[in-house]
Parts: C-alpha cells; structure tokens; sequence
C-alpha cells in the first residue's frame, strides 16, 4: 500500500511538471531587426497590440515594436502567436480543473509533510521520509503556480492614464520647455541646459562640461501616457545604468543614482549642489530627485516623470515600496524622493522597452534620447575641485577649479553654426585654445 501511494504521489508531481514546462523559461532565440544592423538573444513571450514581448537572459522584459524586426521573424512571431492563442483558449471547465488541481496539489502536498514529521518522530521509516519530501515538493510546485498566475495578472492590470493637460501643468512651467504628445506619448523638448547654476561643488570631476544638445523632434524624452505595471520591475541597483531612468520638469534627464562603475555618485564627489553633472558628451544630467525645482511646479505636483511613465514626487511621510514609491486609491502609482541612497525609484515598477543591445546592468530604457558631443571624453582630473560656474553671456560660460591650490578657468562658448571654442587659462595666465565642430 504504501509503495502503491508513493507511486501515486510521483505521477501527480510528474503531471504539475509537464502542466507547466512551457511556463518556466521559453527557449531563447536569435533575433534579427529589419534596419539595424545585429542581433540579439531573447525568449518569446507574447505579441500584442503590435508590440512582442521578450526576455532576455537577465529575466528583464524587452518590448519591441513588431515592425522593427524582419520578415521571416515576423512570421515566427506570427506562428508562435496563434499557437499560444490556442493553448490558452479555456473555458469554465479548464478554469475548474485549474483551480482545483492546485488546491488538491496544496492540499496533498501538506498532507505528506505533516504525515512525515508526526509520523517520523515516533518510528523512522524511509517511505514517510520521501512522503516528507514530495510533499514539500508538491507544495513548491503550487505555490510556483500561484506567483505565476499573480505576476500574470500585475502585467494586464490597467492604471489611470496620465492627463495631457496636468503633464503640460508641470512641463509648462519652464519657458525652455516645448511638449506635444500622440496616442501613446507624450513628449519633452528642450536643449539639456538647466536655468539654475550648475557644477559647482564637484569634486570628483571628469573635465566634462555643459553644452546645449538637441533634445526635439524624433530626439525628445518620451513619457508614456498610458502607464503599465510590471510583472517583474527591474531594480535600479543592477539595471539601468546607461542613459536616463526619467526626465525633470525643466526638461533635464535624470541619471540612476550609481554611476556606469555601479558607484554612487553622490557619495563620491561627482555631483554639483543640485544633484548634476556632465557625462561623456558634455551632457549635463541629474543623479538626485530634483526637488528644488518644487518650488516651481509647485506644491503637490511631481517634479519628474519616470520613463515608465509614472510621476516623481518629492519627499513624504507616507510609507513606501520597495521600488520608493506608493499606490493611491484609485490605483494610479508614484514615486518619491528620500534624502539616502537610493534616493528615488529604487526598482521601475512600470513596464519599460529595453534597448536589445544592451544588457545588465548597462540596459538602456527605450525609447531614449541620445546626447551628440563635439570633442573627446576627457578622464578624471584627480584633487580637483570646482569652485565657481557662471553664464557670463548668452552661449558663454566660465569654469573655475582649483588644483593643488591653484586656480584654473575654462571659458568657452558656440555659436549659431555649431562652433565649439575652448580658452584654457593657467594660473600663471597663459592660455590654450581648442575649437570643434558639432556634425
């Protein structure tokens, strides 16, 4: 008889197994895109209203327009679509069978842990031991299940739309500031130079500084205007740290707090007294919530947008998530500023398009704006520190670092064609001049 259970249990673990061999993992594919050159490997999971869904080999979602890809992959995806269609069609008796089956496989599996630890403890036997086991086998299975269907049911809840004339509210503040939207985006313009002082305070310096960049057009920041929950939002520790994770409402991208190094930039020196910097091209950005902008929007409204589309407000009492951020009654979602690391959106709980030549933790929010640099990147210039930034006419500025207790200058400033000039002044007073050419 016993013998007779054992093999009883070990077919219905067998059955919960094959249930769900497709649900654990498709196996990933190569994929080629139409008018791009390369590929990129990534596992199918569903194709809907136009967009496929894929996962790459860091579990992040990737959400690819179906148009970018090539004929004969948009024939896969077409096949694998329609034969996913026709598994998933149910009715009231699957749903049954569905149902039941994991409460009997709950149920079963608890059955055969409480039987070997009461049963166990007074006599050993090595039957009641394997019982013990498939039970927490069978139990694991179930609750396998359930996560599953639960992140299933996170991917299709619907939350509020965002509002065009209360994102044009909070954008339209700031005179620098252009925006427009379609049906699925609202846009920012703006040319990356904030109106408030910038760079002074760093002291962990790269040499880079502030230039405009043509953020209009096909090149705005997208904010989506219909937000969607993420099944399994990415954590801003280990992901995210090419390119913004979300843009200011003075039309300034906003970095992840750590650095491309997985630094925290705050921490180290690289940050001016109002959360910024300069990357590689000379782009200026912030690393912090930019809550002295506050002031400006004004109480109550978000001083950012989330590149999932969810708002950034600044700092409050109200307890919060894990991913720095919390759900109102009527199931719209928010994030919040705090004053540690990591300061704001600790995880994107919105759905996010990843840019497929990226991965971990350098994957890149889609779509992205992309900054153009007129000279080379410059590295760290160590024991520096600046001291004084100032816009002393228009496209003109002035930079002040001291080195070793002394102090240098860099003037510089560009014209109407795209001309870059760059006056390097010496303590002693001598200078060196630099020009480039924007393309």
């Amino acid at each position: 008889m016993k013998q007779l259970i054992l093999i009883f249990l070990m077919q219905l673990l067998s059955l919960s197994l094959f249930a769900h061999k497709h649900g654990h993992g498709a196996p990933s594919k190569t994929w080629t895109l139409a008018k791009e050159a390369g590929t990129f490997q990534a596992s199918f999971i569903k194709a809907q209203d136009g967009i496929v869904y894929l996962m790459d080999h860091n579990h992040a979602m990737l959400e690819v327009d179906i148009s970018r890809f090539s004929q004969k992959d948009q024939a896969y995806i077409a096949r694998k679509s329609n034969w996913i269609q026709s598994l998933n069609t149910t009715n009231e008796l699957s749903h049954f069978h569905s149902v039941d089956f994991l409460r009997w496989l709950l149920i079963i599996g608890l059955f055969g842990v409480l039987f070997a630890i009461f049963r166990f403890v007074k006599r050993g036997n090595r039957f009641r031991l394997v019982y013990g086991a498939l039970g927490v086998i069978l139990v694991l299975v179930a609750c396998e299940t359930t996560n599953s269907a639960y992140r299933s049911a996170v991917l299709n809840t619907k939350v509020p739309a965002n509002e065009i004339d209360f994102l044009n509210a909070v954008f339209g503040v700031f005179e620098k500031v252009n925006t427009r939207h379609d049906a699925q985006y609202f846009y920012i313009e703006s040319d990356g130079i904030p109106a408030h002082e910038m760079m002074t305070g760093i002291s962990n310096w790269q040499q880079q500084v502030p230039i405009p960049h043509d953020y209009t057009g096909a090149n705005s920041w997208a904010i989506p205007i219909q937000p969607q929950l993420a099944a399994h939002p990415l954590a801003t520790k280990n992901n995210f740290m090419k390119g913004a994770i979300a843009i200011a409402a003075n039309g300034i991208p906003i970095f992840n707090p750590l650095n491309n190094r997985g630094e925290d930039a705050n921490a180290i020196g690289e940050l001016d007294h109002w959360g910024g910097h300069c990357g590689r091209a000379d782009d200026y950005h912030y690393h912090l919530p930019p809550t002295h902008l506050q002031t400006q929007v004004g109480a109550g409204k978000p001083i950012a947008y989330a590149l999932d589309g969810f708002p950034v407000y600044g700092e409050t009492k109200e307890p919060l998530d894990e991913y720095l951020g919390r759900f109102n009654p009527d199931s719209s979602y928010q994030y919040h500023a705090v004053k540690e690391y990591p300061y704001l959106i600790a995880g994107m709980r919105g759905k996010v398009s990843l840019n497929p030549r990226t991965s971990a933790p350098e994957n890149e929010i889609m779509p992205q704006a992309k900054t153009k640099g007129v000279r080379p990147a410059l590295r760290p210039l160590k024991g520096a520190k600046i001291t004084d930034f100032k816009n002393t006419q228009p496209n003109q500025y002035a930079l002040t670092y001291t080195l070793d207790g002394k102090s240098f200058v860099i003037n510089y400033h560009w014209d109407e064609n795209g001309t870059y000039r760059f006056e390097f002044v010496n303590p002693d007073g001598t200078t060196e001049q630099s020009t480039y050419q924007r393309k």
